[in-house]
């Protein structure tokens, strides 16, 4: 393959950006760089796609950058031996290299001691042939991916309270007809941007929008109102709401009789959490508790919509669960403009794990232990049902165990970057050092990457065919625009090439809208059914929303209208009740951490770190401290501080703002070594979604010099 050149490209390609859930749509364009060396693409807007009807962050507008080549990798890279430096090397040495260290190790450690991990980010496709490869080709059970870390905690309570999980069971477009939005733990004015239009648009109508976040940000900004609680307060707070809803009268009990079950054990637990209790724990006032309880009760119709705040905790099913039993409680689920949905942060957080990536999934959202479910996937593979193994170990779980007796001893990571993105990643930095092999294949030298013993670059969202699901459930098609550099190659093509290596010469297409059609097979009659989807719909209907059985169904655009999606059509209340976090501060470690993202960088920044333009908007890590806490250890806006968890320090500069509590400090993760905010982070995990407790941990905080000095 050779370079496109300008006049070769189509005058322009309709496809979607890389980053976030929303999966914007966006026109490609040719155009030249300033020195004339190498083909980019401009960004144009594309109003026809309703999800963001043109609009596009600064992400989104820059992500072409990516695509020169001094930005990313251009060829595979290989080490000689441990310590050495990587260089390059040719792709049949490279994959001769991975597939001889694979069987090794398979030979004379197990199956199981073979590991792959994956990422949100990469299309359907991919995830989909990632997990035959890890089942069929590999034989291991341990197979996961960085979505672990983003919404399995809201997916486990979706499924247990409605049947089926998808990000929202409802279009973006219907949220400006609610009465009433509560958002918990979220900040899309900052990590989707172009969504906000419907919160805006939303209180255009006359809508009330209620933001429960530790800080002011941006998009509690927008608020009628902003309550703050402590962090790990959620679970006590949506309680507390639910016992006022009931105490004022505010439950659709005719809802409750006829659609769900279990609600008498939810009530006794609210019950016990009155609004001067619920004070006690969160620190929101119960004034404010009683006004949001009136705002969202007396509201014709409402919704709840969690992010990582409330997810990425080690109670964070039992959370999300408290949150729906809020709507189901005041009948805000299974109608229109009304229920329970979660921002998924990933751009292919949804369709990653619906086919395969995760630890405990087949293709089509089945489980892994299902007897039918492995009997009808074998058969679209081709294989024995007793030849898939069961399930694996959870993403932390994994890379834990990496190096480590019975654990992976040489993993495949692709599209992630663990050495950051991980909680406790120290930690985990030094697990992938302990492998006797690390592949990553990736489009830029990660931290992570740079940790490998082979590297394989790999191409870009415009150098491809492919799908993602976004947030809504609706299934895009990202369109190729020009052709990769000479030595790059997509996943598709080197999945076949290891398996073929490794004794699997068939079943692994290098041509996407085939790997699609097949997935669509391996899906049929599970939860997540694409078999009606093609590439075709889809680019004529602007996506199409699963389930979609057949090619004569219009789509899900709206779940649970007519019954949900459990045994007997009813939605399952959770019996849940407020638990304190893993870790709470105490006199050696005092404060509140808690992390999350900026507006101009993306994840753990491995790709948006390149851009000049994001950089140039979000240079470096900080720490966000309130100005009572910075008076108290004589900090000033700009000095560097040090803050130290039990697991790690991380050293940035100070941002004095009244915007957090005094109890908190907040800090960005975007970035690597001395500012790594996951080096502090706890790995502690939710008992049913195994997610990690990114979201809080305790730490002190200190003048950065003065320890220097000690």
């Amino acid at each position: 393959m050779t370079s496109t050149s300008p006049a070769a490209l189509a005058a322009a390609t309709d496809t979607h950006c890389p980053y976030c859930s929303l999966q914007c749509g966006m026109r490609l364009s040719p155009g030249a760089d300033k020195a004339g060396a190498d083909t980019v693409l401009e960004v144009l807007e594309r109003p026809d796609f309703p999800v963001n009807r043109g609009a596009l962050c600064g992400k989104g507008r820059t992500a072409p950058a990516l695509l020169a080549r001094g930005a990313r990798l251009t060829g595979p890279l290989l080490r000689d031996r441990p310590g050495a430096p990587l260089r390059s090397a040719s792709w049949p040495e490279a994959l001769d290299r991975v597939a001889a260290g694979l069987a090794r190790t398979r030979a004379e450690h197990g199956a199981d001691a073979v590991g792959v991990f994956g990422g949100g980010g990469l299309t359907n496709e991919k995830a989909y042939l990632l997990g035959k490869f890890a089942r069929v080709v590999l034989g291991t059970a341990n197979i996961d991916y960085n979505g672990r870390f983003c919404m399995s905690s809201a997916a486990a309570a979706h499924r247990r309270a409605f049947g089926l999980d998808r990000g929202l069971p409802f279009p973006l477009a219907d949220i400006p007809h609610t009465g009433c939005l509560i958002l918990v733990g979220g900040n899309p004015a900052e990590t989707m941007p172009p969504a906000v239009r419907y919160f805006r648009e939303l209180r255009e109508n006359g809508g009330r929008l209620i933001v429960v976040d530790p800080r002011r940000t941006r998009t509690a900004e927008l608020a009628d109102l902003h309550l703050q609680p402590r962090p790990g307060g959620d679970l006590a707070l949506a309680l507390g709401l639910l016992h006022l809803v009931i105490a004022d009268g505010l439950v659709d009990r005719g809802f409750i009789d006829r659609r769900t079950t279990g609600f008498e054990a939810a009530r006794e637990s609210a019950m016990a959490h009155w609004p001067d209790r619920v004070e006690r724990i969160t620190g929101v006032p119960a004034h404010q508790l009683r006004a949001a309880a009136r705002m969202f009760g007396g509201a014709a119709s409402g919704m709840v919509l969690t992010a990582r705040g409330p997810e990425q905790q080690s109670k964070g099913t039992d959370t999300v669960g408290a949150w729906i039993n809020l709507c189901l409680a005041t009948g805000n689920a299974g109608r229109r403009y009304a229920g329970y949905g979660c921002l998924t942060g990933q751009g292919n957080g949804q369709g990653g794990r619906e086919h395969g990536q995760k630890a405990d999934q087949l293709p089509g959202y089945r489980s892994i232990e299902d007897p039918a479910a492995r009997r009808h996937v074998a058969a679209v593979w081709g294989v024995d049902p007793e030849s898939i193994p069961g399930p694996g170990r959870s993403a932390y779980e994994l890379l834990d165990g990496l190096g480590r007796p019975g654990g992976v001893r040489a993993l495949l990571l692709a599209g992630s970057n663990p050495a950051v993105s991980a909680p406790n990643a120290g930690h985990v930095t030094e697990r992938l050092r302990a492998l006797d092999l690390l592949v990553v294949a990736d489009l830029v030298l990660s931290e992570t990457a740079r940790l490998a013993d082979v590297v394989l670059p790999v191409t870009q969202w415009a150098e491809e065919d492919g799908t993602t699901t976004n947030l809504e459930g609706r299934v895009i098609l990202r369109r190729r625009a020009l052709d990769p550099p000479e030595g790059v190659r997509s996943e598709l093509w080197l999945l076949r090439e290891l398996a073929a290596r490794l004794g699997v010469p068939q079943g692994f297409p290098t041509d996407a809208e085939q790997a699609f059609a097949e997935l669509g097979r391996a899906s049929a009659g599970g939860d997540a059914d694409y078999a009606g989807i093609s590439y075709q719909r889809i680019a004529a209907e602007d996506g199409v929303f699963w389930p979609c059985p057949a090619p004569d169904h219009p789509g899900t655009p709206r779940l649970f209208l007519d019954r949900f999606a459990t045994p007997d059509g009813r939605a399952r209340f959770a019996d849940v009740t407020h638990r304190p976090a893993a870790e709470e501060p105490d006199q050696a470690y005092p404060l509140y951490l808690t992390t999350g993202r900026v507006l101009a960088q993306y994840q753990s920044g491995a790709q948006t770190r390149r851009v000049a333009e994001l950089n140039q908007a979000a240079p470096g890590p900080f720490v966000e401290l309130h100005p009572r806490l910075a008076e108290r250890l004589g900090v000033a806006d700009g000095e560097p501080v040090a803050v130290t968890s039990r697991r790690g320090r991380a050293v940035a500069p100070a941002r004095i703002t009244d915007a957090i509590r005094p109890d908190t400090v907040f800090m960005p993760f975007h970035w690597a070594g001395a500012g790594r905010a996951n080096s502090l982070t706890n790995p502690a995990l939710d008992p049913v979604s195994r997610m990690p407790e990114f979201k809080l941990c305790a730490v002190r905080v200190e003048r950065a010099h003065l320890e220097v000095t000690r």
